[in-house]
C-alpha cells in the first residue's frame, strides 16, 4: 500500500484555496505590524476628536476574518474525513479524527450542556463568556478526554510497547505489512519501530495520572498551613513561612531533579515525605466537616467517620502500598514523582493563601463571623476560603501546566516515569537523536505537550478574567 496523504480525497480540492488564505492571513498579520507604526489620521467632529479608519485596521480585519476562515478549513478537514468511507480516502488528518471521534462527541455533548445552563453554573458557566477561556477549555477538555478513552483503549491503533518489524522511523502515513493489525502508522513509527500516534494518545494518560491529583494534594497542603499561617499570624506565621522560604530557596527543577534520583529514593525518602504529605487531605477534610457540622454532633461523626475509614484505607495503600484489601497500590516510580509534585508546590500554594488570607481577614464580614462566635476554622474555611476561590482556581489551572512540563522534563532526563513509559517526556527525548533527519517522533509530543500547556494558560486567564467581575 501507498503512503498515506495528509488530506486525503480532499487535498486536492481544499489544499490550494487552504495555502492561498493561508498566505493573505500572514500578508495581513505582516502589514498590520508595519502599518501599526504609522500614526492614524484624526479629524474633528464638534469639540471631540476621532480617529479615521486606515489601512492598518483593514489589515486587522483581514487578520481576524482569514483567521476565522482557517477556522472552517480546519473544521472541514476533520468533519469531512471522517466521513470519508476509507483511510486512504480520509488521509493521515482524516484517519486520525475518525480515531478521535469519541472525543469530539464529548466535547460537543459538554459545551452545549454547559452553554444551556451556563447562568446556572457560577463561576465554571461565567467562563463561556470568554472566548479566551472558552478556547483554553476545549484544549484542556480535549486532552482530559483523551486521556480518558486512551486509557480504555478506544482510540489507540496500536499498543505503545508494539515493536512492528520494518517500521523503524518510518514517515507518517506508512502502511504496515503485518495482518491484523490497524493498516497504518498514522504519524509514523520511532526509532523503536513504535507507534508515534499510539504513544502521543497514551502519553495524556500518563499526565492524568499525576498532573492533576499531585497538584490537588498540593492545594490541600498549602491551604491547610496558610490558613493558620495568615488568620492567626505571630510566631505560627513565622515559623510556617520559614520553611516555604527554606523550600522556596532551592531552583524548582534542581528539587525536583534531586528528589526524584535513585540515590535519594534507595534511601526512603519519597516514602516518608508521603506519610507526611498524604495525611494532609484526610486532616483538611477532617476538619473541614468539623467546622461546618460541629452543631450537628451525629451528622458530623458520620461524615468525619467516612473520612478516617476511606482516607486511612487509600493512605496505607498509596503512601506505604499496606492497603489490606489489596486493591489500591501505586507503583514506586509514579509515587516518587507524586510526592516530588506535592513538595515542590505545596510552598508556593502556602504563600498564595496566607497573602489573600492577610488580606480577608480584614474585612467586615469576617468581624461580623467573629462577633457572632463562631469558631476560627469555620471563618477560615466557610468565610475566608470561599472569597478567595477565584485566585485560587486560576492559580490551580496554572500550576497544573508548571506540573506537566515538570514531569516532561523529567521524563526527557530519563528520570521517575519507567523509561518505557510513553510520557511526552520521555518519547521527546528518545526521538531528539534523530531530530535533524526524522522529527516526527519528537515533534508529536512536543506539540501535545504544548497543546495542553497552553490550554491551561488561556483557561487561567478566563478564569481571571470573569473572577474579576465578580
Amino acid at each position: 500500500m501507498d503512503v498515506l496523504t495528509w488530506t486525503g480525497s480532499l487535498g486536492p480540492i481544499l489544499n490550494p484555496i487552504f495555502l492561498a488564505v493561508a498566505g493573505a492571513m500572514a500578508v495581513c498579520i505582516v502589514a498590520q505590524i508595519l502599518l501599526g507604526l504609522i500614526p492614524s489620521a484624526t479629524y474633528v467632529t464638534g469639540s471631540a476628536m476621532a480617529a479615521k479608519r486606515g489601512p492598518s485596521d483593514y489589515a486587522a480585519l483581514g487578520t481576524k476574518y482569514t483567521f476565522m476562515a482557517l477556522v472552517v478549513f480546519a473544521l472541514i478537514y476533520l468533519v469531512g474525513g471522517i466521513l470519508q468511507p476509507s483511510i486512504e480516502n480520509k488521509g493521515i488528518i482524516g484517519a486520525i479524527s475518525t480515531r478521535l471521534l469519541p472525543v469530539w462527541i464529548s466535547l460537543v455533548v459538554l459545551f452545549a450542556v454547559s452553554i444551556t445552563f451556563k447562568r446556572k453554573l457560577g463561576l465554571y458557566g461565567k467562563l463561556f463568556d470568554s472566548p479566551i477561556g472558552m478556547i483554553g477549555f476545549g484544549m484542556v477538555m480535549f486532552w482530559v478526554f483523551t486521556g480518558i478513552y486512551a486509557g480504555f483503549g478506544w482510540i489507540l491503533t496500536h499498543e505503545p510497547l508494539v515493536q512492528v518489524s520494518g517500521m523503524k522511523n518510518k514517515v507518517p502515513g506508512t502502511a504496515l505489512t503485518e495482518e491484523g493489525l490497524y493498516p497504518y502508522y498514522l504519524l509514523g513509527g520511532d526509532n523503536l519501530a513504535r507507534d508515534v500516534f499510539s504513544r502521543m494518545i497514551a502519553g495524556s494518560t500518563e499526565v492524568l495520572k499525576i498532573a492533576p491529583f499531585a497538584t490537588v494534594f498540593a492545594f490541600m497542603v498549602g491551604i491547610t498551613l496558610g490558613l493558620p499561617a495568615g488568620y492567626y499570624g505571630g510566631k505560627l506565621d513565622t515559623f510556617l513561612s520559614f520553611l516555604a522560604n527554606l523550600v522556596l530557596a532551592f531552583p524548582v527543577i534542581l528539587l525536583f531533579y534531586l528528589l526524584v534520583t535513585p540515590e535519594i529514593v534507595l534511601t526512603g525518602i519519597p516514602t516518608y515525605m508521603a506519610a507526611v504529605l498524604f495525611l494532609f487531605p484526610i486532616i483538611f477534610l477532617c476538619i473541614l466537616f468539623n467546622s461546618r457540622f460541629f452543631t450537628q454532633p451525629q451528622k458530623r461523626n458520620v461524615y468525619i467517620g467516612v473520612t478516617l475509614v476511606v482516607g486511612l484505607w487509600i493512605y496505607l495503600g498509596i503512601a506505604w502500598d499496606a492497603d489490606p484489601l489489596g486493591i489500591i497500590s501505586l507503583p514506586a516510580n509514579i509515587l516518587v514523582v507524586f510526592v516530588s509534585v506535592v513538595f515542590v508546590n505545596s510552598p508556593t500554594v502556602f504563600r498564595i493563601v496566607r497573602g489573600l488570607v492577610l488580606d480577608i481577614r480584614t474585612r467586615d464580614y469576617v468581624a461580623a463571623g467573629q462577633t457572632r462566635g463562631e469558631g476560627p476554622w469555620y471563618i477560615m474555611l466557610w468565610e475566608i476560603l470561599p472569597n478567595a476561590r477565584g485566585p485560587l482556581i486560576v492559580d490551580f489551572c496554572l500550576r497544573i501546566g508548571y506540573t506537566t512540563i515538570l514531569l516532561g522534563t523529567l521524563g526527557f532526563f530519563g528520570l521517575g516515569l519507567s523509561p518505557e513509559s510513553p510520557d511526552w517526556g520521555a518519547t521527546i527525548n528518545s526521538g531528539r537523536r534523530l531530530l535533524s533527519v526524522y522529527p516526527h517522533p519528537a515533534l508529536a509530543p512536543a506539540l501535545a505537550l504544548m497543546s495542553l500547556v497552553l490550554g491551561l494558560n488561556l483557561l487561567a486567564d478566563g478564569l481571571r478574567e470573569e473572577s474579576l467581575k465578580d
